[in-house]
């Protein structure tokens, strides 16, 4: 029955039958394994501007990426399970990331570059951005209280979807929803 399912959502979208971005329902329906913790909200809310830096110090907002759904990661260097998590997001960066989609994966608190530049190293990330919250205060206002999360964007800059632990990013049911956000501009 899911294949079904899985089957029609697809030919619906190769055929332009959803012009707008896919509906709450249509992506729940995507969701499968470690992606059916994914929280899709009914409305996109809106989320702070607040800056982070980069690993020169430069400062970033996520308003600098509007215009191109996002996974905004958050994550630490001491957290097992966004050590885990990290080669799926680098892996599905690799597959979708460009002028419509992108991982930004945010470490926040106190994490020594010496020690993410390590663990990007150990865990074969290549395509990820090294960008830092360390003070906490976008992880605080978006409502991040534990490790990792990961919070989906539309092109406006609003908040469509919420993972709160790990998953597999690189797995066939979160390239699914992908797809179907990006097939729904």
């Amino acid at each position: 029955m899911r294949r079904i399912l899985l089957a029609v959502l697809y030919t619906a979208l190769a055929f332009g039958a959803n012009a707008a971005a896919p509906g709450q329902a249509a992506l729940e329906a995507l969701r499968e394994g470690s992606m059916m913790k994914l929280v899709i909200h009914a409305e996109p809310a809106p989320v702070p501007d607040t800056g982070f830096t980069d690993a020169g110090g430069g400062e970033h907002r996520l308003s600098e990426f509007r215009g191109k759904y996002l996974a905004v990661n958050f994550w630490a260097t001491w957290c097992a399970p966004c050590r885990k998590e990290l080669p799926s997001l680098d892996a599905l960066n690799r597959e979708f990331g460009g002028e419509d989609f992108a991982v930004v994966t945010i470490a926040t608190g106190r994490n020594m570059l010496p020690a993410i530049t390590r663990l990007f190293d150990e865990t074969g990330v290549e395509t990820l951005p090294v960008l830092l919250d360390r003070d906490q205060a976008l992880a605080r206002e978006m409502g991040v209280f534990g490790l990792p999360v990961t919070v989906l964007l539309d092109p406006e800059g609003r908040e469509v979807a919420r993972m709160t632990g790990d998953a597999d990013w690189s797995g066939e049911s979160a390239r699914a929803i992908v797809r179907a956000l990006l097939a729904g501009e």
